[in-house]
């Protein structure tokens, strides 16, 4: 069943809440949503079957969230926030992708978390870099131009999936939830900002990076990057590939991690 938080913002996020223990949040990257992402509901309910509160939610302007305007990195902080509140603060967050780094955000924020889990961040870039690519996906989502925003941000994953987004007869409307993703652009570069700075030894909380067996050339040196810019770090491949995890595989470290570091 579906439950639903108001954060401070005023946005109405929608989430699953499954087993009763100490609280896990997990954090989407760019475009999925409950409704589409089978491996993370299933890897919440393993996690719940053993003995921790999982909480899958939706992003703000995706599936039970919806959201209009300029939906920035500050508002989903805030109905992240709130979504852990429900959860049962402090909880361990794990992020896949650009949600690996809004995890990091949440943490620096001092949002109530006691452990980040992450999968594949994107943070193998430098910051200038990483701002160039993101400034001109504003651009494009501010003139409305939502296809282009889409492009701009897939601009460097594998070709075969934008052309996989195109072949759908609901491409469009898929394109549009690209309003979306303006607070993964944006954590992405704080979060750079933050290892480049050295500013994430200030972390009290311990982190785990973790990358697929089968994997981009650039995840495990993200992981690498992470751990060795947090005072509690720790890198370790997970059995996974096309920047998915094994769910049986992520679902062990993620209660080990709950139980063994936080």
């Amino acid at each position: 069943m579906t439950h639903h938080v108001t954060s401070v913002a005023g946005d109405r996020v929608g989430f699953d809440r499954d087993g009763e223990g100490p609280a896990v949040v997990f954090v989407a990257g760019a475009g999925p949503f409950r409704a589409v992402d089978p491996v993370t509901t299933e890897t919440a309910a393993r996690c719940a079957q053993q003995g921790l509160t999982a909480v899958v939610y939706d992003r703000l302007g995706r599936g039970d969230s919806p959201a209009d305007g300029v939906l920035d990195l500050d508002r989903e902080l805030s109905a992240l926030h709130a979504v852990i509140d429900a959860a049962g603060a402090p909880a361990v967050l794990v992020g896949h992708s650009s949600g690996a780094a809004l995890a990091l955000c949440a943490a620096d924020a001092e949002l109530p978390v006691s452990g980040l889990v992450l999968w594949e961040a994107p943070l193998a870039r430098s910051a200038e870099d990483t701002v160039a690519w993101i400034t001109e996906f504003e651009q494009r989502l501010d003139a409305e131009d939502y296809v282009g925003a889409l492009e701009q941000y897939m601009k460097d994953m594998p070709a075969e999936w934008l052309e996989g987004l195109r072949a759908s007869p609901d491409f469009e409307q898929i394109a549009r939830t690209s309003i979306s993703q303006r607070a993964d652009g944006q954590a992405l570069v704080r979060a750079t900002d933050l290892i480049e700075a050295d500013l994430l030894r200030e972390l009290a909380v311990p982190v785990l990076a973790t990358y697929g067996t089968s994997t981009f050339d650039e995840m495990p040196v993200a992981a690498r990057r992470i751990a060795g810019a947090v005072t509690r770090g720790t890198e370790r491949e997970v059995a996974g590939a096309d920047h998915t995890w094994d769910v049986g595989a992520m679902a062990d470290q993620i209660v080990r991690f709950v139980r063994d570091e936080t």
